[in-house]
């Protein structure tokens, strides 16, 4: 039997690893027989095709989302979740089939039965300085949508000052070996690629963005957000043959949420998976006071426009960086995150502001902001002479679609 250091090494000189030899593999890092330095040093190589073949098929015909937390300055979908009291994001492969069964979809975590390798190297990744590379990003995404057994998917790349890939051309070629391989699994891969270079529709931080989805899914989401949705999801529905164009496929989406479907699926999945009912009622009810369920912060502070002029930008990443620090994300995994930390953007880029209008309501909680912290806010917004002509790009740059 061929051992790990034989493997390391074929993979270290460029050699393609076999089936069997995957599987070897990715049996060891799942089942904690292989040293971390071991894990680390092959996962450097290029093993987004291992990492996704050796993926458990569950053989669902519904859309289950498994997801991840958060690496680096982002927030992770399952940290966001983690704010509605309740929510379970660990569920076992009979307990996502029975959700699936009842609602038609769930959003899930990594568990030790399913996609059992990626959830040891997704953690390594912060520690390792690996958050950025390449194949452990492809294998991680793909492996988890090939469990699912998907027909087709949508993936959304990120580029710009607040993404991991600060230009177009590197979000591409992400989105192309996503792509590439999510078909080469026998899934109908598409991508989106848009600007991450402000905040995506007004809100920062794991509770305020559960209340602007939810308020998204009542049809008072942000424009930006909305055309990111409804592109998304219309893409889908094109890929799926269920429009005929993708116009079709936006109005559908749209239909759906205006129609409210939208929103009562999201109230049955949250009920689905652990939220109490009345929980998942109030937050779905056309008018709520969301902060009597979801955990507010102790404190807010509103900053202020510096002088007249049209917002021409707001550095997201900024922004994230500074309620990283204030709790809203972890420096290493098991950490745990604040929710009730984060920032609502009370502006939208080329809107007209008088000095001292407020531009940003900051949620902090244990950590009060330095003043450093302060100033680096401040610093994020950019507003110009009126008479300065602005441009502002589109949000959604590029489609890739599967041959």
């Amino acid at each position: 039997m061929t051992s790990i250091p034989d493997l390391i090494r074929k993979k270290r000189d460029g050699g393609e690893l076999s089936d069997g030899e995957i599987r070897t593999f990715v049996g060891a890092v799942s089942g904690g027989t292989i040293q971390e330095a071991q894990t680390v040093t092959n996962s450097r190589r290029s093993l987004s095709s291992d990492i996704t073949a050796a993926a458990t098929n569950l053989k669902l015909k519904q859309v289950p989302m498994i997801s991840g937390r958060g690496l680096a300055h982002t927030g992770g979908t399952l940290d966001k979740l983690e704010s509605i009291p309740g929510f379970n994001i660990h569920q076992s492969a009979a307990q996502i089939r029975d959700i699936l069964g009842s609602v038609g979809f769930c959003i899930v975590g990594q568990t030790e039965t399913l996609v059992p390798a990626d959830r040891v190297l997704y953690a390594l990744r912060d520690v390792t300085s690996t958050v950025d590379s390449l194949p452990l990003i492809t294998g991680s995404i793909i492996s988890k949508k090939g469990a699912e057994s998907l027909s087709a998917l949508v993936l959304d790349v990120k580029f710009g000052r607040a993404a991991l890939y600060k230009d177009l051309e590197g979000a591409k070629e992400l989105a192309q070996q996503l792509v590439t391989t999510g078909n080469g699994l026998g899934i109908r891969t598409g991508a989106v690629l848009s600007r991450m270079d402000a905040v995506i529709g007004r809100c920062v931080g794991n509770s305020l963005e559960v209340i602007e989805s939810l308020e998204a899914l009542k049809g008072n989401g942000p424009d930006d957000l909305m055309e990111l949705v409804t592109t998304q999801g219309g893409m889908l529905l094109l890929m799926t043959g269920l429009a005929s164009d993708l116009s079709e496929g936006k109005k559908k989406i749209s239909d759906a949420v205006i129609g409210g479907v939208a929103l009562s699926k999201f109230q049955a999945m949250m009920a689905a998976q652990g939220v109490a009912n009345e929980t998942a009622r109030s937050l779905c009810s056309a008018k709520t006071d969301y902060f009597k369920v979801l955990r507010k912060s102790k404190h807010e502070m509103e900053l202020k426009a510096p002088a007249d002029g049209v917002v021409a930008d707001v550095d997201g990443l900024v922004l994230a960086e500074v309620l990283h620090k204030l709790g809203a994300g972890r420096s290493k995994a098991g950490e745990p995150v604040n929710h009730s930390v984060g920032a609502e953007l009370l502006v939208s880029l080329g809107q007209k502001i008088k000095k001292g209008a407020s531009w940003l309501r900051l949620h902090y909680d244990v950590l009060a902001p330095t003043s450093d912290q302060i100033n680096r806010l401040q610093n994020a917004l950019t507003v110009n002479d009126d008479t300065q002509t602005q441009h502002k790009h589109a949000l959604v740059a590029e489609l890739l679609l599967p041959h």
